[in-house]
């Protein structure tokens, strides 16, 4: 039986991922979870998995977890904040899933890896402001994200580097459109094929998740940025392909359920029966791919670009995305403002090298404080 913590088992892949593990009973011992926000739903977690730990946001949280627990006479202990989280991370555990979004992250995977523990990584901002760092550590990384885990599987057990990875994309909700002036964050939250967080959601939109994935998969598979490429896919059925020296292409396809590449990562190198159907392609009838528009979405080949010139430029665009995103949602910006509001601050950073966590965060905080002081 496995040891795993799960960091952020709250949210949308945290509470998928505890219902595959739900399914995988037996297979699992959950040491731990952590979840800041939906009190209620870790409060319930800690109820079916009992596990010895679980993190919360606050002080507050943490005094009402434990007086719902004496009442149901349940033994857990009950930590909060990021002393909490790094109390996680020194557990006896084969594997931990990630999936707290942002830069929080990082300071947990740095210290699971260090320590040689195999992470299941569903955050994306880890890799892209530290790749460089976190690929040198003894611990395996195995991927979550549905785009990195189909590259993952099309890889395994290929001695040779690939030629070219290709990642797939459904478009967001705005392929079709021809204009983009005037959307609204409402409009922007409707994703056509996935049920995501709101910043997520609106990366999508822009497709620069797209371009992040674009640098998390040059960290990941070790491959030049100009040798990864973006295809739309409307029927999100392919996750993404891999190109060999052959000019053979292998791709994974499945239903679009984050269940699956949940599954994968916690069982891997094995493969069990999951809860997502079985695929039919007779159903389906066509796929389609497409060029991704790059003129209706900079953000993409901007994101690309900050991968290429590597150091902290990707520090420095996922911060300055983070905060226009926020300005969006906020009403401050249009949408087709994000995009040139990243590339104002890209073009005011001079590019250092990343030698440790304190350097990205300082860049970090650089970019944040130079947006929100952008009007």
């Amino acid at each position: 039986m496995k040891r795993i913590v799960v960091f952020g088992s709250t949210g949308s892949i945290g509470q998928q991922t505890m219902e595959v593990l739900k399914s995988l009973s037996g297979q699992f011992q959950v040491v731990g979870i952590s979840g800041y926000q939906r009190e209620e739903v870790l409060f319930r977690q800690i109820e079916v998995f009992r596990p010895q730990f679980a993190v919360t946001g606050s002080q507050e949280s943490q005094k009402n977890l434990k007086e719902h627990l004496r009442s149901k006479k349940i033994n857990c202990k009950i930590l909060w904040g990021e002393a909490g989280l790094l109390t996680l991370t020194r557990q006896k555990i084969d594997l931990a899933l990630m999936a707290i979004v942002g830069i929080k992250a990082l300071v947990p995977v740095y210290q699971l890896l260090k320590r040689g523990i195999t992470v299941a990584l569903a955050n994306k901002e880890a890799l892209v402001v530290a790749g460089e760092l976190l690929t040198k550590l003894p611990g395996k990384i195995i991927p979550v994200d549905s785009e990195h885990s189909a590259i993952f599987q099309c890889l395994a057990g290929s001695p040779n580097r690939p030629k070219k990875i290709i990642l797939t994309a459904s478009g967001g909700p705005f392929y079709r459109r021809k204009k983009l002036d005037n959307v609204t964050a409402a409009m922007t939250l409707k994703h056509p094929v996935w049920q995501m967080g709101k910043k997520i959601t609106v990366d999508s939109a822009t497709l620069i998740n797209k371009g992040l994935e674009v640098i998390e998969a040059h960290y990941l598979f070790r491959l030049p940025v100009e040798d990864i490429s973006v295809l739309i896919h409307p029927q999100s059925i392919v996750h993404s392909l891999v190109e060999f020296t052959d000019n053979s292409i292998l791709a994974q396809l499945a239903y679009p359920d984050m269940r699956l590449p949940i599954q994968y990562a916690l069982t891997w190198p094995r493969r069990l029966p999951a809860l997502v159907p079985a695929l039919n392609l007779a159903t389906i009838r066509k796929l389609e791919f497409f060029l991704p528009d790059e003129k209706k979405f900079p953000g993409l080949p901007l994101a690309m670009n900050a991968g290429r010139i590597g150091r902290s430029m990707p520090v420095v665009f996922n911060a300055a995305n983070d905060e226009a995103v926020k300005k969006f949602l906020e009403g401050k910006i249009k949408f087709t403002e994000i995009v040139p509001l990243i590339e104002k601050t890209m073009n005011a950073h001079q590019v250092v090298k990343i030698n440790n966590l304190d350097d990205i965060y300082q860049i970090d905080r650089w970019a944040r404080n130079k947006v929100t002081r952008y009007d």
